[in-house]
């Protein structure tokens, strides 16, 4: 009975141990759901709208085959829209059926669409640098617009993507040639199998069972020495030999003495006098004991192979069921809230860009190199600074944007252009470095970001509290009434102050740290009649000075407690001019004046211009509060000699 039951344990784990491979092999499902794009009319650029990879949950995978370099971003739907008005390109969206439709956009089409008033505006309505690229090729690789790229050669793999609402993928190659049309997109699926692990450890154990079923068996059978046979018949009666009879041999073997062969069949005996022979029940105990770890060298192995195979995918997940959620406050925007011009890492992307890109420019002194990443009063800046640099080779590098930090990222909520971002960053590998505070502007669609105003923070000035920088804010206008003081008139009071200090009306309406400002520069144009004074200069020639706002606008962005932080730029003008038709100005002692001007005297005089770009925190209207001075920085705009 025994052997039954053994061999019924061994059809059982058979079985077992065989359903539960079979799930991990011929049973196991796909492990991923792929849907191909089948592109008719290839296009210099392929847009897949967002609804295609979100067409199935999970997260995404994105497959593109093709010859060469392959580029591959994600960003806002209407801005990859915006940024292929002008182009060619094929959409992919869903249709209502749910299969792909794939549909050629021509640029006159694009143009056509985007005149909704709702959509995004047509490169037309924006008057942009890149404006003369309209009808070109153009490479969509570096460009600020996408939230996320990639570039690889041949075969490009996006996995593990989770686009939102609202987000769509551009491909191409480099804008010139048709994009790649071998394009796919999967999702994961569950293909895991909860019962393998317990069907192959149940099959174990059944054919453990039976293995020692088997054995007992086997010892049974044993212990009972088999079945009986039927013992002999009586023996015929044994009659005396006559030894006389027998051969010699024969006889002699008879006639041996009794103790020789006693001496012969005894067993040898060890160095103790014991006998080395085994007896017979410890021969019989040995046997079974070197049979069962015959028998159990193989049952193990075979477990160790089946559970090395036995992945968590191959056991149930108790206790792995999502959690409940728990509320969070949720700060609700308006519904006419637009989305902010950039996210908080795509702005960290683009500072950093930035200061690669100025970094490279400075070393070189490439101004045109510089002009891709700067404009306005920053620009300017840095064409005096060149200038300088060239003539004057010791002249000081300008100080790098620190990029370890970006601790304030204030983005315009605007779906047009122009769009502004205003940024704090600080070093964190310098503690001498102060924090830089800056705004910089995307003009259109096509143009990456640029500085306009950039400012060192001065010390005891904090930035108010601003909104997050996924919920964005807006721009304040320049003859705004909601704040103490508009931004286009901020400009204008402050340069009174320094011209007429306490007799100025804005006085009391700026803190100590601007009026400490307006006094350094004060202090500066005291400096330099002084210094005509100890030169004996003082009568034969005359100094004014001048300070104004300058061409640019003011940029002006609001703060949670209704405030604005203004940036604006003044121009100050130090004209130093000869009294008597007999005088002359000289400025050898003036090596930037030298170098700008190219000569070392001047017999109508000089004037030098410096742009000071300054940051204002300014408190609403009605407020109490005094307008703060953030951040400051004052640079040599130009020294040009009286003609």
């Amino acid at each position: 009975m025994r052997f039954v039951w053994a061999v019924a344990a061994f059809v059982l784990a058979t079985v077992l141990i065989g359903a539960g491979i079979a799930q991990r092999t011929i049973f196991l499902g796909p492990s991923s759901d792929q849907v191909s794009v089948k592109v008719d009319e290839p296009a210099p650029f392929v847009l897949l709208d967002g609804d295609v990879l979100r067409e199935r949950p999970g997260a995404q995978t994105l497959l593109v085959r093709g010859d060469g370099e392959i580029f591959a971003a994600y960003g806002r739907t209407a801005d990859m829209e915006a940024w292929l008005a002008d182009s060619d390109y094929n959409h992919v969206s869903v249709a209502k059926n749910g299969k792909l439709d794939v549909e050629l956009v021509s640029a006159s089409t694009a143009d056509a669409d985007s005149g909704d008033g709702d959509a995004t505006p047509a490169p037309t309505e924006t008057p942009a640098d890149g404006a003369e690229q309209a009808t070109a090729a153009r490479n969509p690789a570096g460009s600020d617009l996408w939230l996320d790229s990639f570039s690889e050669k041949d075969s490009l793999i996006a996995d593990n993507m989770q686009l939102p609402d609202g987000m769509s993928m551009l491909i191409a190659y480099d804008g010139t040639k048709d994009a790649p049309t071998d394009i796919s997109v999967s999702w994961p699926l569950d293909n895991s199998t909860p019962l393998t692990g317990p069907l192959v450890t149940s099959g174990v154990v059944v054919l453990f069972i039976g293995l020692i079923l088997y054995a007992l068996g086997i010892r049974h059978q044993r212990r009972g020495r088999g079945p009986r046979r039927k013992g002999p018949g009586p023996l015929p009666v044994t009659e005396p030999i006559d030894l006389a009879e027998l051969p010699a041999a024969d006889r002699a073997a008879i006639e041996e003495k009794p103790d020789a062969a006693a001496e012969r069949d005894e067993a040898p005996e060890s160095e103790a006098g014991e006998s080395t022979k085994p007896s017979k029940a410890e021969m019989r105990g040995a046997r079974p004991s070197r049979r069962r770890w015959v028998i159990a060298l193989p049952a193990l192995a075979v477990t160790a192979v089946l559970a090395t195979g036995c992945t968590a995918d191959s056991w149930p997940q108790l206790g792995s069921s999502s959690p409940t959620p728990t509320p969070t406050p949720t700060v609700i925007a308006p519904d006419n809230q637009k989305p902010p011009a950039v996210t908080e890492s795509q702005a960290k992307r683009i500072i950093e860009q930035i200061s690669s890109t100025l970094e490279k420019a400075d070393g070189a002194m490439d101004i045109e190199l510089a002009k891709t990443r700067l404009d306005g009063a920053a620009l300017a800046a840095r064409t005096t600074d060149y200038a300088l640099r060239t003539a004057i080779p010791e002249s000081p590098v300008p100080a790098a944007i620190p990029t370890d930090d970006v601790e304030v990222v204030l983005p315009e909520a605007t779906d047009r252009w122009p769009r502004t971002v205003l940024l704090l960053t600080k070093s964190t590998g310098d503690e001498t470095a102060p924090p830089v505070i800056l705004t910089m502007t995307q003009q259109d669609p096509w143009s990456n970001y640029k500085i306009t105003d950039i400012a060192e923070m001065l010390a005891d000035t904090k930035v108010p509290e601003v909104v997050a920088p996924w919920l964005g804010t807006s721009l304040v206008p320049a003859d705004s009434a909601f704040l103490s003081i508009a931004p286009g008139k901020l400009a204008e009071t402050f340069a009174d102050v320094v011209d007429a200090n306490e007799q100025s009306p804005s006085y009391g309406s700026y803190d100590d740290v601007a009026l400490a400002y307006a006094k350094s520069i004060r202090d500066s144009r005291q400096a330099i009649v002084d210094n005509l004074a100890a030169n004996n200069a003082a009568t034969t020639s005359q100094t004014s000075f001048d300070i104004v706002p300058s061409d640019s606008a003011p940029v002006s962005m609001t703060t949670l407690d209704s405030g604005a932080i203004v940036a604006v730029t003044l121009i100050e003008a130090e004209t130093v001019t000869p009294t008597s038709s007999e005088a002359v100005i000289r400025f050898e002692n003036n090596p930037e004046a030298k170098a700008l001007t190219g000569v070392t005297e001047s017999a109508k005089g000089i004037t030098t211009k410096y742009e000071f770009q300054l940051f204002f925190a300014v408190p609403a209207q009605g407020s109490t509060e005094q307008i703060h001075l953030l951040a400051a920085r004052q640079n040599l705009l130009s020294v040009e000699v009286i003609k």
